[in-house]
């Protein structure tokens, strides 16, 4: 009688669960869709604030103000991006301003100086948030620095730097030129005696024109072409070395960093000092935000790399666009800045912070 029973129910709730699994089947299908349209419908109409850690008319600046041009149009709703710049401190008021202050709706993206995400790493006491935890978006293009010095100096070659004082101008203490004077001071002995407190790098390259400093750490090659494409050219500026993950191609009679050191460790300590340059020119949104928002937000951005127009426009600036990283990507190479050895990381915190470095020997 029971299994007859339960014969019966089976048959009668065949075609419930039929109709169930077709439900579900077009729930999946649709469900999708169903994000983008909220999506689309939360930032249509709205405007989306894009913070740029440096001055006007800098590198950072100027990649900013050319992705914001494309960007909105892969965002879903279409909103309109509006630059601002933010500049104080090196790119740590706009982080901290990011992590702490800014809406977590999706609404607010900001450009930052690619050391800031490894501030925390060196224990800098003004660092207000966690890079972990911030919402990375992307890069349109990884970095190789230069060694710049003014045409006028007497230093023409490393040995120069390491035998003669030079002055090198520098931004805010979290700044990328000053951290890596204090770098090349220690692992490579040179005399570099620091100048800070330029807003941003444009005013940095207008303190060489005027005579006020005679070199620079770190430009980014690609920040020269951009604002001074004369300059190398036209040996307004000699490049006593390059750094980053590899030498640029276009750079094949400057030395490369690397290839100077002996010292082994020297070597490490160079290899992790160098990391933010694969980060590039790191965007970047505020943590918390919606998991629809802000995977429409990183689609997005890798839309705009990969976008013909958004690449002509940047061939026309003479920007450097062809290597970009997506958000995730960016997250892994910080994770894996954040695991070099301990010893590197106290002698990095060291010289950052200036406690024994080669400037207060």
């Amino acid at each position: 009688m029971s299994r007859r029973l339960g014969s019966r129910l089976a048959n009668d709730l065949r075609p419930c669960v039929g109709l169930l699994i077709a439900a579900l089947a077009v729930a999946g299908h649709f469900a999708p869709s169903a994000r983008a349209d909220s999506v689309a419908t939360f930032y249509q109409g709205k405007d989306i604030k894009l913070l740029i850690s440096g001055t006007v008319g800098g590198g950072y600046d100027i990649y900013a103000r050319t992705l914001a041009k494309h960007l909105g149009a892969h965002i879903p709703g279409h909103p309109t991006v509006i630059p601002q710049n933010m500049p104080a401190a090196g790119g740590l008021a706009a982080a901290n301003y990011t992590y702490n202050v800014a809406p977590r709706d999706g609404t607010v993206i900001c450009l930052l100086q690619n050391t800031v995400a490894l501030e925390p790493f060196y224990a800098n006491k003004q660092v207000q948030f966690d890079a972990a935890k911030l919402s990375w978006l992307g890069t349109p293009t990884t970095e190789v620095a230069v060694y710049l010095v003014w045409h006028t100096s007497k230093i023409r070659t490393l040995q120069d730097a390491q035998t003669f004082e030079m002055i090198t101008g520098g931004a805010g203490a979290a700044s990328t030129p000053v951290f890596y004077a204090r770098v090349f001071n220690q692992i490579f002995g040179m005399k570099a005696r620091l100048i800070t407190g330029y807003p941003g790098q444009n005013e940095l390259l207008l303190a060489l024109e005027n005579g006020e400093v005679e070199a620079m750490s770190s430009p980014f090659w690609s920040s020269i072409k951009t604002s001074r494409p004369n300059w190398y050219p036209q040996a307004k500026v000699r490049f006593l070395f390059q750094y980053g993950a590899e030498p640029h191609p276009e750079l094949k009679d400057v030395p490369f960093a690397l290839d100077l050191l002996r010292n082994e460790a020297d070597k490490v300590l160079l290899i992790a000092a160098s990391a933010p340059l694969g980060l590039g020119r790191p965007f970047v949104a505020p943590p918390g935000i919606p998991a629809d928002r802000l995977a429409a937000l990183r689609a997005a951005m890798t839309a705009t790399f990969n976008d013909a127009e958004f690449r002509a426009d940047c061939e026309k600036q003479r920007l450097e666009c062809s290597n970009p990283k997506t958000g995730a990507q960016i997250e892994t190479l910080i994770t894996q800045a954040y695991a070099t050895p301990e010893e590197i990381r106290k002698r990095l915190i060291d010289i950052y912070q200036l406690g024994s470095g080669a400037e207060n020997k």
